[in-house]
Order: structure tokens, then C-alpha cells, then sequence
């Protein structure tokens, strides 16, 4: 199938790969010409042919409600719009509202996979009508993983982002139990090498995870991870996660301390803070402050 690609970042400029060597086309759009295969979103539109599916991988906010707006005026009747950003769930029942009012379908996205999954898969959960999450199926088959999971129609608009969004609240406070681990470890005098207790646990431990073969990955590339600064920036996402469970009056206890964590970063220097910098960069390609 066609597809068109709006936004060609450390994200999309890899799924865009992904999907290629799948055997779809793909005609990408940024803002950076040098990543572009056209130079506008007309001339996106334009070089697909109807009834079209444009997926959006821009920042979240403005960025995707100006590309949505845009993308309103230039599509037709027929035609899918994908977010696959990291949109917040109510902004997903908004543009969905809007696109209908001129009888263009909309489907919502979260992708988990970060720089790793143009090789292993991208995570995906959908929400939106069945007729229009169909009309993207054969992209979603593309970018999953190989095997039977890994994607997930997880109900109507809105549910795809809220699913990512919970994912994420549950990263960061797996991420902030590892980092706590580490600091702990780190302080006594009785445990010599660190990393490589970290390393002892990849096998048979009922913690093991991809995770923690990323904060492997990390020991490795600075053992006590002195070229980092403690700083660990919050993405929407957990503090979405946290206004969600007010809300709905769900106890997030672990997710809540992860996120007030990161705002600790904020303040000073945190050994914690060191190891969630450093997982992020592993798994996401997230920048990282140097001393």
C-alpha cells in the first residue's frame, strides 16, 4: 500500500525504513529537506493516490494540531489520518471530531520502540473505528514485531494513546526501581562491582528485563556513570498517567514517587537520576547532559 509520512525524525525516519522493507511505499514529508521525499504537505497529498493514509509523527501540541489542521483542508472524503505521536487521549477525541465533519477517519497510535525498532518491531496500540484502523493494517503489520504480539487494537479513539500513556507511567517507575537499586549498591563499601551484579541479574532473576540489559549496556559505557549529569527530564505522558488515576480515583503510588522523582533531578545532582538519564538515551536515543 501507500503511505504517507509526515514527520521523518529519529522515530520516523526509521519507520519509514521499516515499512519500505516491507514492501509498501512510503513518501515522507519534514521540515528538513535533506530528510524530505516532497516539500509540502500539498505535495504529499498530491503524490498518493485516494482513498490515501497519512500517519503523523510530529511533537505533540501544536505541532500535531496545525498538521492536523492542515491535513483537514487537503484530504478527502475516504482518506485516514494516523497520529502516531505522543498526543494526549483528549486531543485524539478533538482532531477525530474534526476530520469527520469533512468524512476523513482518524486512528490514534502509540508507538513504543524507540531507536531499536527499525530492527526489532515497534510496539503499537490503536484505537479508532475498525473500518479505518483496516485501512492501516498493513503498515501496522510492517512495524510490529516478528511473532503473534505486539500490537493491539485497543478500542475506540483515544485508547491507543491512553494504553502508551500508561505504558509509560509503568517505564517510569521500572526504570526509578533499577536506579534506586544502583544508588544503593553504589553506596556501600561492601559491593565492589557494581555492574556486574547488575550484569548477574540478566539471567534467571525474576527482575530481568530489556531494561535492565539497557542499564548493562550503560555500566559498560561509563561504569559509575561520571560523565553524567543527574538530570532526567518528564515527559507529558507520566504526568498525564498521574492525572488519569486522580481522576478516576486509581492509586498509582509507584508511578506518582517516579514522577516527583524526576523533579528531584531538577535540584541537584542525583545519582539516581544518572541511571534514568542513562536508560533513556539506551532505549530512546534521549539526550543527556554532560558534566
Amino acid at each position: 500500500m501507500e503511505l504517507g509520512l509526515v514527520g521523518l525524525g529519529k522515530m520516523g525516519g526509521n519507520m519509514r525504513e521499516r515499512i519500505r522493507r516491507a514492501g509498501h511505499t512510503v513518501i515522507g514529508y519534514d521540515r528538513n529537506p535533506d530528510l524530505a521525499d516532497v516539500h509540502s504537505l500539498q505535495e504529499l497529498v498530491d503524490s498518493l493516490q485516494a482513498p490515501r493514509v497519512v500517519w503523523v509523527m510530529v511533537p505533540a501540541g501544536a505541532a500535531t494540531q496545525s498538521t492536523v489542521d492542515e491535513l483537514a483542508v487537503l484530504l478527502s472524503p475516504g482518506d485516514v489520518v494516523v497520529d502516531g505521536g505522543n498526543s494526549r487521549w483528549t486531543d485524539d477525541e478533538k482532531h477525530a471530531e474534526e476530520l469527520k465533519a469533512k468524512g476523513i477517519g482518524f486512528v490514534d497510535c502509540g508507538v513504543s520502540g524507540g531507536v531499536w525498532g527499525l530492527e526489532n518491531g515497534y510496539a503499537l496500540m490503536y484505537g479508532g473505528d475498525k473500518e479505518h484502523v483496516a485501512a492501516v493494517q498493513p503498515v501496522f503489520d510492517a512495524l510490529k514485531p516478528e511473532g503473534e504480539f505486539g500490537a493491539v487494537h485497543a478500542g475506540k479513539v483515544g485508547a491507543g494513546h491512553f494504553a502508551k500513556m500508561v505504558h509509560n507511567g509503568i517505564e517510569y517507575a521500572m526504570m526509578q526501581a533499577y536506579a534506586e537499586g544502583w544508588e544503593l549498591l553504589e553506596k556501600v563499601d561492601s559491593v565492589t562491582d557494581v555492574r556486574e551484579v547488575f550484569r548477574s541479574w540478566q539471567e534467571g532473576t525474576v527482575i530481568r528485563s530489556w531494561l535492565l540489559d539497557l542499564a548493562v549496556n550503560a555500566l559498560d559505557e561509563d561504569e559509575h556513570l561520571q560523565q553524567l549529569r543527574g538530570f532526567a527530564q518528564d515527559s507529558g505522558e507520566g504526568r498525564w498517567t498521574v492525572e488519569a488515576a486522580i481522576d478516576n480515583a486509581v492509586p498509582l503510588p509507584a508511578i506518582t514517587a517516579s514522577l516527583f522523582a524526576r523533579f528531584a533531578s531538577r535540584q541537584e545532582d542525583s545519582p539516581q537520576m544518572k541511571m534514568i538519564a542513562a536508560l533513556r538515551n539506551q532505549f530512546g536515543g534521549h539526550a543527556v547532559e554532560k558534566k
